[in-house]
């Protein structure tokens, strides 16, 4: 065979294995295809590039802080996970930051020479690493309409993340003088650990999650950028861990007021930041103590003209009671959004705690466990008392859910006793001077029903007849004299009288 038909031969076999390697990889094809286009596209389009370095290009030295800001951005780019190369960063969030903001602590960054492509007001970017600089590429055509939107876009959703980075604060009012002092807020309770109905808690976060995107949204309606939630229930069941949990959610400082100790609280109010959660605890009490003028402050400090001067505040007030007897003037939406009942446990909520404390999803105890939550009916136990019987028994979970069942059955006895003294008449008494012994015997009983068992209490009664007994004999051996003082004779005490 000639030299020139060797050759033919082999580039009809390397035109062969190309054209096999394509057919076998169609995805491969596909990204060459596109790498085709992008490069044609390139050179027919007219590009210019604006540079962001690293550091001040005034010489002295220090970072630019649109640098810091554009690679923030670049960070949170979806495109960045489809770029050909990246660097892997291992964040180090404070405690306080929030878990659904933080994306698990890891970061992608541009690596030396890659690109990140984004997308604008319908106009195509890209970012380039390229030593101690950014460099955005921008169509020339689309400059004049995009550049200085996309900049400022870049600047906000920079300032986003930096904030939902930082660490948490909680401030408390020292005094009258309207002075907040401040510690680094730790609180470990998150959405996902708070034990409630999941579809309450489910509507609860999807609420936040609208208002966190909500801003055009207000300021299209004329309506201040601020939502307001009422959290009520007896004491116990979790009103502030949910609180605790909503500001770790969205990544807001805490201003706890209280209202014994404010002054003027449109001052506070003022003296507070945007990005905040402002937490009033005991609002019935503060009310119901305080008569009129009190319910004036209040709907004042949550709708008057000094709470319109701050956006992006979530307010949240809590009452350990019902809503019975508090002004329907307070209770109203635009001062109270959203009102979330917090209740003693039912079984739903025990499973999830028990998932939570003990990692249980199930457990042959179970059955009882429910039927001991059936026979309390509304007289069960609240989350904290049941945290604490999970915790102090978490070595063993079939111990803790043996407490917790004994827990319900003293809770349903309790409650029987109780209502059975409620319906029998009082008894009646020739004498209303109760001797020493009745009234230990009564205290007795009262107890029991408290869930405080007395052991001695048969005793008592004994002693109690065998005095009467004494007491009789002695009356016979005088002679039933109606005047005569009984002697005491040695050894006896006025107890066995």
């Amino acid at each position: 065979m000639s030299g020139g038909a060797v050759v033919v031969a082999v580039a009809y076999a390397a035109v062969a294995m190309v054209a096999l390697r394509l057919a076998l990889s169609y995805k491969s094809a596909i990204y060459a295809a596109r790498r085709l286009w992008r490069w044609a596209d390139e050179w027919a389009q007219a590009y210019q590039y604006h540079e962001v370095p690293r550091h001040s290009p005034d010489g002295s030295g220090g970072e630019n802080p649109l640098f810091r800001k554009a690679a923030s951005y670049v960070s949170s780019l979806p495109s960045l996970e489809d770029a050909d190369a990246a660097s892997v960063l291992l964040l180090s969030p404070s405690p306080s930051s929030s878990p659904a903001r933080t994306n698990g602590g890891i970061s992608l960054h541009l690596g030396p020479g890659h690109t990140a492509r984004d997308s604008f007001l319908g106009a195509r970017l890209s970012w380039t690493c390229r030593g101690e600089a950014l460099v955005l590429r921008v169509r020339r055509h689309d400059r004049t309409r995009v550049l200085r939107p996309y900049l400022q876009h870049v600047e906000s959703v920079a300032d986003e993340i930096e904030l939902r980075r930082r660490e948490l604060r909680l401030f408390a009012n020292a005094g009258v003088d309207g002075r907040w002092t401040s510690a680094p807020f730790t609180h470990p309770a998150t959405l996902d650990t708070v034990a409630m109905d999941p579809d309450l808690k489910s509507r609860v976060q999807s609420d936040l999650e609208s208002f966190l995107k909500g801003r055009a949204y207000y300021h299209r309606l004329g309506r201040v950028w601020r939502r307001s939630y009422l959290l009520y229930g007896p004491s116990g069941t979790g009103k502030s861990t949910f609180a605790a949990a909503m500001a770790r959610f969205l990544g807001y400082d805490v201003y706890d007021i209280d209202l014994s100790r404010a002054g003027d609280l449109r001052d506070l109010l003022l003296r507070t930041t945007p990005r905040s959660l402002i937490l009033v605890e005991d609002l019935d009490r503060f009310l119901l103590a305080g008569g009129g003028e009190a319910t004036a402050r209040v709907v004042n400090f949550m709708d008057g003209v000094a709470s319109c001067c701050g956006e992006e505040r979530v307010m949240v007030f809590t009452m350990r009671g019902g809503k019975e007897g508090i002004e329907a003037a307070v209770m109203r939406p635009g001062r109270l959004d959203v009102h979330i009942q917090f209740t003693m446990c039912d079984f739903e909520a025990f499973k999830a705690m028990a998932s939570s404390y003990l990692g249980l999803k199930d457990h042959k105890l179970y059955p009882q466990v429910e039927e001991g939550f059936h026979a309390a009916g509304d007289k069960r136990i609240s989350p904290a008392e049941l945290g604490e019987i999970m915790l102090a028994n978490r070595s063993s979970p079939s111990r803790a859910l043996r407490n917790v069942i004994t827990k319900l059955h003293r809770v349903s006895s309790a409650g029987a006793a109780t209502a059975e003294a409620a319906a029998r008449p009082p008894p009646h008494r020739r004498n209303t001077s109760w001797s020493g012994e009745e009234k230990a015997a009564d205290g007795g009983e009262e107890a029991a029903a408290c869930g405080v068992f007395v052991k001695d209490a048969p005793m008592r009664e004994i002693k109690k007849l065998y005095g009467l007994i004494k007491i009789r004999s002695r009356k016979e051996g005088s002679g039933g004299g109606g005047g005569g003082m009984v002697p005491l004779h040695a050894g006896e005490d006025d107890t066995e009288r």
